[in-house]
């Protein structure tokens, strides 16, 4: 979400992190996607007494899910077809290389405490659907209504919309005019246009990377998917190595935008083998949205990392149409406005305004929806 100021122009906020001074350590990290900062605070006290990386990311997702971040993290949000919430969730340990999931979860609030259950007590991966509750249930979490007042709203105007925006395709009846049920039509009829996505800012999942002051690693991701998807429908965000990836010997990234782009190019794990091979973290994030932007011109969405082999560069890449905006260390890029945010923190400065970041090691770069570079004002 942006930030309300006194300027004519919604300022939208990037934090970037810039190279620390020579004789202070770049670590512990805490980086995630979006203006979510309850939640990189979160993970920022978790690391600051004594917590794991793995801790500082379940506790960090677990806030947005608490607060429903923007409605698309947690309860009462982006409600499917059905009019249901399910939740997605995530965490991975770059030490171990393993990994906990949940998909589709029904009717428990904490994912990303499940996704933890399932990579510390099975040897599992991915726990979905009906089946992933009852798993949870076992653990001890509590069976509630994932369903409010404001889901049930969103769900009875999108009915009375003609269950438009929808993601159907080649089905009669035509589901650009009409709600279903839908079935594929008879040979003779003719197709209906391919889908193409009404709301290309609706993707707001929490991504979180964490580096522990030893090099450690964990990521994770939590939300509520898509508005209106159809029932059973799973995104990037459970999926290891799009969602996010985590890896001790590389680094970690995590992705925002389309699940479904997304999940067919597994940019996390590939940010991470680029990085790897030796590439910047600025680097890794710019090949990956150049691959997707080949595909799919129109792709609205970003890509996080961060390295562990000496000074940490964070980058920001928002692919829009026609243009790409890219966002790295005391780089600062014009292009039209995205209204995502990145928060994050560096040693003993966890950020909490403007003016701190001002005060610290760290540049507050906001974009104006006409291009042009400026600073928050105090809060």
């Amino acid at each position: 979400m942006a930030r309300k100021s006194n300027l004519p122009l919604r300022l939208l906020p990037l934090v970037l992190g810039i190279a620390l001074a020579q004789d202070s350590s770049p670590l512990p990290l805490v980086l995630n996607t979006w203006p979510f900062k309850n939640a990189t605070a979160a993970a920022w006290r978790t690391l600051a007494s004594g917590g794991s990386a793995l801790d500082a990311v379940e506790n960090g997702c677990a806030v947005c899910e608490r607060e429903q971040c923007d409605g698309t993290v947690g309860y009462g949000g982006s409600p499917d077809e059905l009019g249901e919430t399910t939740l997605d969730a995530m965490i991975m340990d770059g030490a171990a290389m393993d990994v906990g999931a949940v998909g589709g979860l029904r009717r428990i609030k904490n994912a990303i405490g499940v996704a933890r259950k399932v990579l510390e007590h099975t040897t599992h991966t991915l726990l979905v659907g009906e089946s992933a509750t009852r798993f949870a249930e076992s653990m001890g979490f509590t069976n509630e209504d994932l369903s409010t007042s404001a889901s049930k709203a969103l769900h009875s105007d999108w009915l009375a919309r003609n269950c438009q925006p929808n993601y159907w395709r080649k089905v009669i009846p035509d589901p650009s005019k009409y709600c279903g049920p839908y079935k594929p039509p008879d040979v003779s009829e003719k197709d209906n246009p391919a889908y193409e996505e009404v709301d290309i800012h609706g993707h707001d999942t929490i991504g979180m990377v964490v580096i522990h002051k030893t090099g450690h690693t964990a990521a994770g991701t939590s939300t509520n998917g898509l508005k209106f998807k159809i029932p059973g429908r799973v995104g990037d965000s459970p999926i290891p190595g799009a969602g996010a990836y985590a890896d001790d010997l590389a680094g970690a990234a995590a992705a925002t935008g389309d699940g479904d782009i997304l999940l067919r190019f597994l940019p996390s794990y590939q940010a991470v083998e680029y990085m790897r091979r030796g590439d910047d973290p600025s680097i890794a994030c710019q090949k990956v949205i150049s691959r997707i932007q080949k595909y799919y011109p129109k792709f609205f969405g970003a890509v996080i990392c961060a390295n562990v082999t000496g000074g940490y560069v964070i980058s920001i890449l928002l692919a829009l149409p026609n243009k790409t905006v890219y966002q790295t260390g005391q780089q600062r890029s014009r292009g039209s406005a995205w209204h995502a945010s990145c928060s994050v923190c560096f040693p003993y400065e966890p950020i909490t305004a403007a003016k701190r970041l001002r005060s610290t090691t760290l540049v507050l770069i906001t974009v104006l929806s006409d291009g042009e570079d400026a600073q928050l004002p105090d809060q």
